[in-house]
């Protein structure tokens, strides 16, 4: 009897004992769930709502419901199940900030389901997968009549999914949308195949930045040809402003008189232009492939030499073949205004063959540099910029200077057409009759850009297989967010910048790229006294020659003072190339270092850090007892 009361006992104990841990666990399990924080401990903030996306929030004074449709079960691939709870996580985030203002649903769209029928309604479609089902992982954001949905969160564009989100949120606040007006003298709207009309097809799609544009503003096309500006136009985007009529140049100055805002990209040498002229080899396309807006800009008192483009060693891209391109051009953050909002958190922007601007604005403007030029920079012939980074890395000589390659001009302007419309051919008083303007009332803006290369689509993005037919892409640099931000500064919501520009933070390994500057730079030197030593050779040798007489085989002999002249230059060659190993030998060791460096850093300092921690602590608590 005792025996089998001890066993109750001991059964009843476990039993308890389970049932007691098991509440314990649960209890702390729902209250931390209840009072979940996440902690950031990125650098850039990456998982927290920036301050753009709080000031976006702030501004909500009707509820904005998120219906977040993402399947559920073991149809879904696991990679997009872990990425589904992220989502979910930032959208845990808007609700918290947002408050009442911030409604989330989370629907489960299994097939023949009203949360599927609600999906396809609300413009969020499912994506086929190998099994045949349907998965489904987007969402839409409506706020009364309004409504934008986001049909697929691809895992690639995770980076701007803030973003996306928050400027799904801004557009159904909005009720108008801006106006921007785009001038080109590309094909930014897309063109005419010929191919894809035999196949059924029409125009080729538009720009990337247009596509993007589109979803924010009304994007209206004006004509190279066009005499005037709408004044509903809140911000004219100058794209390569190549052969640009008068009248045209005239309409662009009298828009930004009566107070209108201009963003434009000028080109020494557009690849772009290049490419597509017909009927020029490529050597004459480039040449001939330049533009600016001249009359414009020396009223406003700067230059622009389409003759010249900047090449620089610090900010040199390179290829595949990881050759250098001095020409084309990565800017990291040194190159970046940090003081304005536009360039202050924008790292990565990429400029093919990029001009300057020079001079002084004239009285009544202000100049602001947006982007530059490292010191390690130098202007360079554009012909030279054809054949290879090479040729300009092999007579590359250090200016000094940083080059500005964007600038903002603000202030009142005055006109570049003192006397009225080009094209009228009216005089001055006749001219001001018809409403011309000699100077703006007001302050306004103009930006200028020293590239426009840099908005077409293989230099700002990864295109991806189209989903719903409907494009896709993954930024490849901050190009796009560059041109975004001054459309978004002058015609949209500010707030959508900063979150814009995190998206595309860049860390450059700006130590390894001053280090590989200057030791190319020894390279050089070294190899221009390796020239001019065998230059010198040469023209000793064929002064020898011709000073000796005789023809035939005599002739083809070298004499003693060739001879000598001859090893003297071998010398000197080994020499050099010795010298040049070692240059290259040293920059090795001294990458390999940094690299080392920065491994153990990662690797070993956190365990080494809470190591010495442990050791510090225990020897503290070790000297508290002995002392008592």
């Amino acid at each position: 009897m005792i025996g089998q009361k001890k066993r109750i006992e001991e059964f009843l104990f476990s039993v308890g004992g389970v049932l007691a841990m098991f509440l314990l666990l649960a209890g702390f399990y729902v209250i931390s769930h209840l009072a979940a924080q996440r902690i950031d401990l990125t650098e850039e903030r990456l998982f927290t709502l920036s301050e753009g996306t709080k000031q976006i929030l702030r501004k909500l004074d009707t509820p904005v419901q998120i219906r977040y449709y993402v399947t559920q079960g073991k149809d879904m691939p696991v990679a997009l199940k872990i990425y589904a709870q992220r989502v979910e996580d930032l959208l845990n985030e808007y609700r918290k900030y947002g408050g009442k203002n911030i409604q989330v649903k989370k629907l489960d769209p299994q097939p023949d389901s009203d949360a599927e029928s609600s999906a396809n309604l609300d413009g969020v479609q499912g994506q086929m997968i190998q099994t045949g089902d349907r998965i489904y992982l987007g969402l839409s954001v409506s706020m009364l009549d309004s409504k934008v949905a986001i049909p697929f969160l691809t895992p690639d564009r995770e980076r701007l999914l803030e973003y996306d989100i928050t400027r799904a949120i801004s557009n159904v606040m909005t009720t108008e949308k801006g106006v921007v007006g785009v001038m080109s003298g590309l094909p930014v709207f897309g063109q005419m195949n010929p191919m894809m009309m035999m196949q059924g097809g029409g125009r080729q799609e538009s720009w990337l930045f247009i596509s993007e544009l589109r979803r924010d503003f009304e994007v209206r096309e004006i004509q190279s040809s066009a005499e005037k500006i709408d004044d509903d136009v809140d911000v004219l985007l100058v794209v390569h402003p190549k052969n640009f009529p008068d009248s045209a140049l005239y309409a662009i100055d009298q828009y930004i008189l009566r107070g209108g805002k201009v963003v434009a990209f000028v080109d020494p040498m557009s690849f772009v232009d290049a490419q597509s002229t017909p009927g020029n080899n490529p050597m004459q396309g480039a040449m001939n492939a330049s533009s600016t807006l001249e009359k414009l800009t020396k009223a406003w008192g700067l230059e622009y030499d389409v003759s010249k483009v900047v090449a620089d060693m610090l900010f040199a891209s390179r290829n595949r073949q990881q050759e250098v391109m001095p020409a084309v051009l990565t800017l990291t953050g040194e190159a970046m205004n940090t003081n304005d909002v536009i360039t202050s958190e924008i790292d990565n922007v990429m400029m093919p063959f990029p001009g300057a601007f020079t001079g002084t604005p004239v009285e009544g403007l202000k100049q602001t540099v947006l982007m530059h030029s490292s010191s390690q920079s130098q202007m360079v012939e554009k012909f030279m910029a054809q054949f290879g980074g090479e040729n300009i890395a092999k007579e590359f000589k250090a200016s000094g200077t940083e080059y500005p390659l964007a600038v903002r001009l603000t202030g009142k302007f005055k006109s570049a057409f003192p006397d009225g419309s080009p094209s009228s051919g009216d005089t001055n008083q006749a001219a001001n009759a018809q409403g011309h303007l000699a100077e703006s009332t007001n302050e306004t803006s103009v930006v200028l850009v020293g590239d426009s290369d840099m908005l077409f689509d293989n230099f700002v993005a990864q295109v991806l297989p189209q989903i719903f037919g409907s494009r896709a892409f993954v930024p490849v640099n901050a190009n796009l967010t560059f041109v975004q931000s001054l459309v978004e500064q002058s015609a949209g919501d500010p707030s959508l910048i900063s979150i814009r520009s995190r998206a595309t933070m860049n860390r450059p390994f700006t130590v390894v790229r001053e280090m590989e500057a200057e030791a190319k730079q020894r390279y050089q030197s070294k190899i221009r006294d390796l020239e001019a030593s065998l230059q010198e050779t040469q023209d000793r040798l064929s002064e020898l020659q011709r000073a000796k007489e005789g023809t035939g085989q005599q002739r083809m002999i070298l004499s003693p003072e060739q001879q000598k002249e001859l090893e003297r230059f071998q010398e000197k060659q080994a020499q050099v190339n010795d010298e040049l190993r070692e240059v290259r030998k040293d920059l090795r060791a001294e990458v390999e270092s940094l690299e080392n460096r920065l491994k153990w850093v990662n690797i070993a300092g956190m365990p080494l850090l809470v190591t010495v921690a442990g050791i510090s602590l225990a020897f503290i608590k070790r000297k508290r007892t002995a002392a008592k």
